[in-house]
């Protein structure tokens, strides 16, 4: 089994005929991380402004025969100055759009959530996997599989409607949310399906908006109609889920890799909550992988534009 890396030109040809966004991308130093910024200014998706020590920035270009000097770059000292100047950039307005390049996760998310600095907003941030399996009729949105370790039920209310706002950005007017769990029903030993029940009610209560919940779910009922019906779950999103929220980051991961390495899934991830949605891959992940979740994250920063400008 082959990866499509067709699964996302629906995002890539919609973002290319809106045109591109300022995308400020914080220390491009690798292969994959540069090229997956050059190929969306090819693509017409972003204007990168690459913010890296300016010899190594040099260096990469010239091993990969890249004219840098048609893009703006900024030079900094290191990967940290890299993060903290990527994100003044967003601050300031001159960026709709941040990337992250080959830096590690928790230098790059220091300076997005620094508390005087940084770009959070009164919602907690979290991440999107957003999921083109062969074998599932439509993509897969799986949260939060890389930012929130162990959330409580206020943080998965958040994660919630982070992931429900990006379906909302690519037309997905009102998606389901299957709530995953160990177990359908719920076990008062097991929080997981607490949260799931009480999220489902906060839905009910309007705390949760534009999508339909369900759960706890299984993995099994919540993807599969026959194994619903085969335990009498009656639900509207068993067997037809657009988002799965995993309990905690470690199942959420799991089965992302899982997805992407044992099924072939193509992969692109985004993350929520912040003043402008940021890409946030990892660091193996391949320039067609960056180049789908940069279309993904203009295509809701045009919608947050588009909402701006609303009277």
């Amino acid at each position: 089994m082959t990866r499509d890396d067709h699964a996302f030109s629906d995002f890539i040809t919609a973002t290319t005929e809106l045109g591109p966004l300022p995308l400020a991308v914080a220390h491009p130093a690798s292969r994959e991380s540069l090229l997956g910024a050059i190929e969306a200014a090819e693509r017409g998706i972003a204007t990168p402004i690459l913010i890296a020590p300016k010899a190594k920035l040099a260096r990469l270009g010239d091993e990969l025969e890249l004219d840098l000097s048609r893009y703006e770059c900024i030079d900094v000292p290191h990967s940290h100055a890299a993060a903290e100047r990527a994100v003044e950039l967003v601050r300031g307005g001159y960026a709709d759009l941040l990337m992250k390049g080959s830096l590690h996760t928790d230098e790059f998310m220091e300076a997005v959530l620094d508390k005087t600095a940084g770009i959070r907003t009164d919602r907690r941030l979290s991440h999107v996997f957003i999921m083109k399996v062969e074998s599932y009729p439509r993509y897969l949105f799986i949260t939060d599989a890389a930012i929130n370790i162990a959330p409580d039920l206020a943080t998965k209310q958040d994660i919630a409607q982070n992931a429900i706002d990006l379906t909302h950005a690519l037309g997905i007017n009102r998606p389901k949310v299957a709530i995953l769990a160990a177990v359908e029903t719920v076990n008062p030993k097991m929080p997981s399906t607490l949260d799931a029940a009480a999220l489902c009610k906060m839905a009910d209560r309007g705390q949760i908006r534009g999508a339909v919940l369900d759960g706890p779910l299984a993995f099994d009922n919540a993807i599969s109609r026959e194994a619903a019906a085969t335990k009498g779950i009656v639900s509207p999103v068993a067997g037809d889920p657009d988002i799965l929220l995993v309990p905690d980051l470690e199942a959420g991961n799991m089965l992302a890799k899982q997805l992407s390495y044992l099924a072939a899934a193509a992969t692109a991830g985004v993350v929520m909550g912040a003043k402008v949605p940021i890409v946030l891959t990892s660091r193996a992940e391949d320039a067609n992988g960056r180049l789908a979740s940069t279309a993904i994250a203009a295509l809701l920063a045009h919608r947050r534009r588009r909402q701006e400008l609303a009277p």
